[in-house]
């Protein structure tokens, strides 16, 4: 990784790269650009603000959808996608702060944090100078990817690793910008919002070997994730990565690790990304693989067993093509694989899949606000050694998506 992200400055250096802001994904920091879209109080008031102190944003979206289920059945359906609310400022040209808060989740203090569930962001930021700077509070961590880093109200559907990932975490960045085009980042947060027994249960064990034996599972004292990150430009922004590599301490001597390569073509009309996300799971922090395979081995093991050794696997690929003034086309695929690796029976035991495809229209241009219509399929297939059905799911949404800008 360090060789990586040296090569990755020097190919900057040696372009002759114009110094441009990298500027935050929609996620992470203060969040992204607002572009050129108007508040409703300049639209409604004619009020003109002389500062950027206080922004407030809420990302809205709404569909009516008909789904077919895994059991085929279809039904349809009105629905509340998202409902967030977003306060950020520059206090000054140092200092500056920003809330997420999501309106349709449960808001009950977790027991490590003390934060709900609901609150994604609750931070504050110091630049130092222009290449150093430092957040802290509760934030997105810092994995890279371009999925990861979306604003969630504009997905249709995550990959099954983002969907089940918990990464709006308690924590500390400092990240250096040594040229205005490269940023790197590290990052050290809580590993759960939770304490320990209330994310795996009580007595939790854990399924070891070839599901041979079991061990009970002991609380780490340190229970923290260390990241480092790479945000790089190249090209006059043509090119994008977002790279990252960490730890998390799962349990005492259990310990996940995750690679994430994430780089965009971006061009005037056209936007696409690749993103690669592999976890290696000492003990399964997806929860995918323990959640869907207790049942099949031998008689069922309780819900507080989870396997070791757990390794996944995500393909994410997305294009944004803007083939028409006001409209969009967005294309993406993913495919992605799970595999407890010391279980004969569940080596590379899930394959999965996603096609989606999606026309956008943005009726007024001083709003960032679109009409959708959507397709997104998923297909499910398992190995015969495992024994679990595979099945599909089909779903098409007519809905809207409006990121208001009230101030």
């Amino acid at each position: 990784m360090k060789k990586l992200l040296t090569l990755g400055l020097l190919l900057a250096c040696a372009l002759g790269i114009q110094a441009e802001p990298i500027g935050d994904g929609d996620n992470h920091g203060y969040g992204a650009n607002d572009g050129n879209f108007k508040s409703l109080s300049e639209e409604i008031l004619k009020l003109k603000k002389h500062n950027d102190m206080f922004n407030v944003y809420f990302n809205y979206a709404y569909s009516f959808q008909t789904e077919q289920g895994a059991d085929d059945e279809w039904g349809t359906r009105f629905a509340n996608k998202q409902l967030r609310l977003e306060i950020k400022g520059n206090l000054t040209d140092k200092l500056f702060y920003r809330l997420r808060h999501r309106m349709n989740k449960a808001n009950g203090a977790q027991s490590q944090d003390n934060f709900a569930k609901a609150t994604d962001i609750m931070m504050v930021g110091y630049h130092f100078n222009d290449k150093l700077t430092v957040q802290a509070g509760k934030m997105c961590q810092i994995w890279g990817g371009f999925e990861f880093d979306e604003n969630p109200m504009y997905i249709y559907q995550y990959s099954d690793m983002v969907d089940n990932m918990d990464n709006f975490m308690a924590g500390v960045v400092l990240s250096y910008t040594p040229i205005p085009t490269q940023e790197i980042a590290v990052e050290v947060s809580d590993a759960n919002n939770n304490k320990f027994s209330n994310e795996y249960g009580g007595s939790a064990m854990s399924v070891e070997g070839n599901a041979e034996s079991v061990r009970e599972l002991q609380e780490s004292k340190n229970a923290l994730t260390y990241i480092v990150n790479w945000n790089g430009s190249f090209a006059n922004n043509m090119l994008k990565t977002r790279w990252s590599w960490g730890i998390q301490t799962q349990a005492k001597h259990k310990y996940s690790r995750m690679l994430v390569l994430g780089q965009e073509l971006n061009l005037p009309k056209l936007q696409w990304y690749f993103d690669y996300m592999g976890a290696w799971d000492g003990l399964d922090r997806l929860k995918i693989a323990s959640n869907e395979c207790r049942s099949i081995m031998g008689p069922g093991l309780p819900d507080n067993y989870w396997f070791s050794d757990v390794h996944y696997n995500s393909f994410i690929t997305k294009l944004n093509w803007q083939f028409a003034p006001q409209w969009n086309l967005m294309l993406k695929g993913m495919y992605e694989t799970a595999s407890v690796s010391k279980v004969e029976k569940l080596k590379n035991y899930r394959k999965s899949f996603g096609y989606f495809g999606s026309i956008e229209y943005y009726p007024v241009k001083s709003q960032d606000f679109r009409i959708f219509l959507a397709y997104v399929g998923r297909d499910f297939k398992f190995s015969d050694k495992c024994g679990l059905p595979d099945y599909n799911t089909n779903r098409i949404e007519l809905g809207f998506m409006y990121r208001i800008k009230a101030y």
